[in-house]
Parts: C-alpha cells; sequence; structure tokens
C-alpha cells in the first residue's frame, strides 16, 4: 500500500538539512531503485522552486510499504529525523487515484 510522510521542518532547518541531505537522498533513492517511490520532494518555504536562503518548511513522500508500521518506521529513520530537521512527521495511508 502507498503511504504519504508528511514532514514539518523546524524553523530555520536550512543548515542541518544540507549537512545531512546526501544521506537522506540515498534512502529516496533506494525506494526509487526498488520501484516503490512514487513522489517526493521538500516543500519551499517560499512561493519559489528556488527558495534560496529561506529554505524549506517540510517535505512530502510517498512510498509503498508492506504496512503503516513499516512505513513510520522507516521515516523514523530518515537522516533529517537524527538531525532535528523535522518538528513533525505524520504517515498516513494514502490511495493513489491517478
Amino acid at each position: 500500500m502507498w503511504y504519504a510522510i508528511i514532514s514539518e521542518d523546524i524553523p530555520d532547518s536550512l543548515e542541518k538539512r544540507q549537512s545531512v541531505r546526501p544521506a537522506h537522498l540515498d534512502r529516496l533513492q533506494a525506494l526509487r531503485d526498488a520501484g516503490r517511490l512514487l513522489i517526493a520532494g521538500p516543500h519551499p518555504a517560499i512561493d519559489s522552486p528556488d527558495p534560496g536562503q529561506a529554505g524549506f518548511s517540510g517535505s512530502l513522500v510517498v512510498a509503498e510499504f508492506a504496512s503503516l508500521e513499516e512505513a513510520q518506521n522507516w521515516a523514523d529513520e530518515d537522516p533529517y529525523v537524527a538531525a532535528g530537521v523535522y518538528q513533525q512527521v505524520v504517515v498516513k495511508p494514502f490511495k493513489k487515484v491517478f
């Protein structure tokens, strides 16, 4: 089943994000390589595809997992969680319609 992982950044998270971004992207690449990643990306903090120093306000990942528990465990192990980038992470089942 698909699961949406909706994360909200702490204020001024850009420096922390940049410090662990390669490890974060490696995990997403592994999901993609396994054919389990539908979409992933950050939410710019301003209305711009390149927010510069404004940074990001959070992230969205929609990926396939065997269960909600597995999706939650994957989200809990994100390098952004360990680095303190996210102040909140919500994992929900997601039904792809289009």
